[in-house]
This record gives structure tokens, sequence and C-alpha cells, in this order.
């Protein structure tokens, strides 16, 4: 494993990215009332990863799912560079050509890296929702500014630098994750709920 941990492609794999942000064969785009009410969507974004011996950018494309996650890292000119899929049961990492496999994707992630990452918070944070971390702060307009997460420690920091409108609703534009001296920084630049297709045979019913 000594290849992956040496690996500046691996310190981006927390945050994944990339394609044009089509609906996969068996989701459609739907409305929702608010960013919580979404069962499962799909975002396109970048991320830039920061540490002491290493800095690594790139392209970020997450579809997220009651059911599972799928998260990937694609190079500039669209290539993907390395794929995290996971459910209830498994994970599978395929990145340099190689595919790992774990019981979830934090455990992979970890034993891969070495890192500790709250993978199952990330969907939360990443559309500006708390989950189970703690509000230190909101903006002028109420909207969270900084949270705590303590599972973890030392704790992780999330900063939410700037908010937009996607989709009709408000999102964060950037954020930033910290813990020690790692760093992640995230751009979302496109958002939307999805609903899972009903068969051809339902339609009408």
């Amino acid at each position: 494993m000594s290849f992956i941990r040496n690996s500046s492609l691996l310190l981006a794999l927390l945050w994944l990215t990339g394609c044009g942000i089509t609906p996969p064969a068996d989701w459609q785009a739907t409305e929702v009332n608010s960013v919580q009410d979404a069962k499962a969507w799909e975002l396109k974004g970048k991320i830039a990863v920061k540490t002491p011996e290493q800095k690594f950018s790139t392209n970020l494309y997450w579809l997220h799912t009651p059911q599972s996650d799928e998260l990937r890292l694609t190079s500039m000119i669209g290539s993907t560079l390395l794929l995290l899929k996971s459910d209830a049961r498994s994970a599978t990492l395929a990145v340099d050509g190689k595919t790992y496999q774990g019981r979830n994707a934090s455990e992979l992630v970890q034993h891969l890296s070495g890192w500790q990452i709250p993978i199952s918070q990330l969907p939360q944070w990443i559309v500006g929702l708390p989950g189970e971390a703690k509000i230190v702060a909101r903006n002028a307009a109420g909207q969270p500014q900084t949270l705590i997460e303590q599972r973890q420690l030392p704790p992780w920091q999330i900063d939410y630098q700037s908010w937009q409108q996607l989709a009709k609703h408000q999102l964060p534009r950037v954020m930033t994750l910290e813990r020690q001296q790692v760093s992640l920084k995230i751009q979302l630049n496109e958002w939307q709920a999805l609903t899972e297709k009903l068969p051809q045979g339902n339609a009408h019913e």
C-alpha cells in the first residue's frame, strides 16, 4: 500500500469530481421544496487538497442516492483518475489501474491513506446541512458559517466562505474542511435533485 500513501492522487480521493451534470440512466432531475428534501442528487465542482507534503486540485463529480454514493475524480480533460463507489454493504476504490474493496468507504479510505475522514457526513456538509456537527457561527443571512465535528479528535472544522443560488436553492459556493495539517477546499459549481425513474410498465399507473 505504500504507493498509495505517497500518491498525490490519493490525497484528493476524499473529494471527487468531474463530468457533465447529466442524470444517470436510472435517475431524472426533479424539483424539491428545500435541499433537505432531496433524497438523491448529483453535483459538479472542484476540489483542492493541501497537506505539508502535497498540493493537489482536480474536478469533482458526486452522485448521492439513499442506497449508494459514487464519487469521481477527473482530469482537466475529463478522464477518470479515481472512482469510489459505496453502499450499505461494501465500498470499492479504483485508482491507478488497481481496485480495492472494503466494508465501507471510511474504512477503505483509512486503510489506504491512513486518514480518518467523515465520509458519511459529507453529503450533508457539502450542501450546507450540519448533520451531527455543531453550528458555532452563522452569517448575516442566518446560514451556517462554521461547523465543528467532534466525533473525531482533533475535530474537523468546516467553514463556508460563500453561498450561491443553484437549482432555485441556496447552496454553498466555497467551503473548506480542516483538521490538523490537512485542508480541503471545495467549490460547488452545479447541483440538482434527482428522483428514481419508474419502470416503463408503471409509468401510467
